[in-house]
């Protein structure tokens, strides 16, 4: 396998990858043995944000050490609170963080750069909302095509303002505002996003603030914030915060990221006679949907708990390859549960008997790319059926499908599109092209590396 994209020879009998591009090649062997995946994303961003807001000096370890996170790190450095996160010989980070607690953030000098994170951006904004503070955010180009109207429209009903007035994209300035309104608040789309930037602003305001959801989305804030002194209140679809409240100093161990262990499992299960297990991995409900999609499947897919870091629980998950996996259908109301992991669900329905629909994923059309319209283009390019009605995405899957040769994939600098498109390779009869898969360093810099590991 080649890492390094290769310049096209000038006078060469077959063609040379292009710069940009990254050859996958089949893997040898069948996956075996034990893996761990780099920590939680999400709850490594909140560990940073929130020990950033608390008083007193915490204590993180696992944090991922990806582009994404580091984005939360210089930015609340920026903010001025004092990080000394240093590498680990397991590749994450680890140390402390020292908050600016009842002083507030610090006026930053100069936009804050979120890089390519919706996260970052989208949660500083409650972060910094009940704060007489001004702050650009800005961002990389496809952050700025990302909507942040769901995040603003609230974040004004409690009193802080945004600039210029109707802009609904990054680079956005926000006005925080020390007097915020608490509020109740009907959210018109499952995001744990648009949820922690209200309750994070809800923490500073006076009174309860409550969220509603049309659907259950990822429960981490509301897992976390008790661990840093701040009751919570949350059932399935709505949680609720009481201010004026504080953060307080704790300890935060980062469990390995689901998202991440899902490309793992899901090349267990499609390539012959692998058997693998992942090890300290966040068992989340709201995060291991995918497992029940595989299972429905037909996939031997399994989940065993092993214990709980503060509120979050975690354990291994194991997964065996599966010859007969079948077609199923995702409700609606299971998607929040599996957002980030659509695209290498589709890849396993693409081998599966029977068509798999996934309903109402039109919130793929907003992530780094357009999830929803490239999902179907690679797919097309293994000759694989798969269409789009209204925000349902059907996929006709082949039993026993064949790599084509000569295949070329475009991640669209999307880090879940070019592990996709690089299973189809990894485990494939052929191998691929995946343009820009760098974009991998976003959440999990080592996967190629993980992956042959257990191919040896």
């Amino acid at each position: 396998m080649s890492h390094e994209p290769v310049a096209p020879a000038a006078s060469a009998p077959s063609p040379q990858p292009e710069a940009g591009r990254t050859v996958v090649e089949p893997l040898p062997a069948p996956l075996r043995g034990a893996a761990t995946v780099p920590g939680d994303k999400s709850i490594s961003h909140r560990a940073v944000l929130f020990a950033a807001m608390a008083e007193g000096t915490s204590r993180l370890s696992g944090v991922l050490d990806s582009e994404d996170v580091r984005s939360s790190i210089r930015a609340v450095s920026q903010l001025g609170a004092e990080v000394s996160l240093e590498k680990q010989p397991d590749g994450s980070l680890a140390g402390g963080i020292t908050g600016w607690g009842s002083r507030g953030p610090k006026q930053p000098d100069g936009a804050i750069d979120c890089g390519n994170s919706g996260t970052t951006a989208r949660l500083l904004m409650g972060v910094l909302a009940p704060w007489d503070v001004q702050a650009e955010l800005a961002g990389d180009e496809s952050l700025t095509r990302r909507p942040m109207r769901r995040i603003t429209a609230p974040l004004m009903k409690m009193g802080a303002r945004f600039l210029p007035e109707g802009r609904e994209t990054l680079p956005l300035t926000i006005c925080g505002s020390p007097r915020l309104r608490a509020i109740t608040y009907d959210a018109p789309m499952a995001s744990a996003q648009l949820k922690t930037a209200v309750l994070l602003a809800g923490v500073y305001a006076d009174g309860t603030t409550t969220l509603n959801e049309p659907a259950p989305s990822r429960n981490h804030t509301e897992l976390m914030l008790p661990e840093f002194g701040v009751t919570t209140t949350a059932a399935e679809r709505t949680a609720s915060v009481t201010g004026p409240a504080r953060l307080t100093a704790c300890e935060v161990r980062v469990p390995g990221d689901p998202s991440s262990a899902a490309f793992l499992v899901c090349a267990a299960v499609l390539k012959p006679d692998s058997s693998i297990q992942v090890e300290n991995v966040s068992l989340n409900t709201a995060r291991i949907g995918f497992t029940r999609t595989l299972e429905r499947m037909g996939a031997e897919v399994s989940v065993r708990h092993m214990g709980a870091e503060g509120k979050e629980p975690f354990g291994l998950i194991s997964a065996c390859y599966t010859s007969n996996l079948h077609g199923c259908e995702v409700p609606a109301e299971k998607i929040a549960a599996i957002v980030d992991e659509v695209p290498v669900l589709a890849l396993v329905a693409a081998h599966a008997r029977g068509v798999t629909v996934f309903r109402e994923v039109g919130e793929l059309r907003v992530k780094e790319t357009d999830r929803l319209a490239a999902i179907v283009e690679g797919l097309e390019v293994l000759g694989v059926d798969a269409w789009i009605d209204g925000n349902d995405l059907y996929v006709e899957g082949q039993p026993g499908l064949h790599t084509p040769e000569g295949a070329l994939f475009d991640s669209k600098m999307d880090h879940r599109l070019a592990m996709t498109w690089a299973l189809a390779g990894l485990c494939g009869t052929a191998p691929v092209q995946v343009a820009h898969f760098d974009s991998v360093k976003i959440s999990y810099p080592r996967f190629l590396s993980d992956i042959e590991r257990l191919a040896r």
